[in-house]
């Protein structure tokens, strides 16, 4: 075999595990139900803050832990645990996505996303307004 056989088969399979490796450190979007089912798989979970229920997060007591309960898309309710400071302006936001694992009656994030609202939609709500009262 020559060299340069050798070089493109090594090649195409470090390609292949690069390939593999990639697929199965992704992470899926799914509801607290699914999460549950696999419990210890990484997924992406939608929801709304729970309001009604506690905030709990007190950087005098430890800064790096931050329970909340959120409500994803199916309207399961669950106990989020976020070993991390807590997001700037979070129960302002519209949509939470919250990245981790299940573990029992309470989910693990490694990583909050948040969706605020728009600036600009309130600034076109407060031109049509305007609009309409002229």
């Amino acid at each position: 075999m020559k060299k340069i056989h050798i070089i493109g088969i090594v090649i195409i399979a470090l390609a292949l595990a690069a390939i593999v490796s990639t697929i199965s450190n992704s992470s899926t979007y799914a509801s607290f139900r699914t999460a549950d089912e696999h419990e210890g798989a990484v997924f992406h979970v939608v929801g709304k803050l729970d309001t009604t229920k506690p905030q709990v997060y007190d950087p005098a007591l430890n800064a790096n832990l931050f329970t909340f309960y959120l409500t994803d898309s199916e309207g399961n309710n669950k106990k989020v645990i976020y070993n991390n400071t807590r997001p700037q302006d979070f129960e302002k936001a519209e949509q939470i996505v919250i990245v981790g694992k299940s573990a029992g009656n309470e989910f693990h994030a490694a990583d909050i996303l948040m969706k605020c609202p728009s600036k600009y939609n309130g600034a076109e709500t407060h031109k049509n307004q305007l609009n309409a009262n002229s």
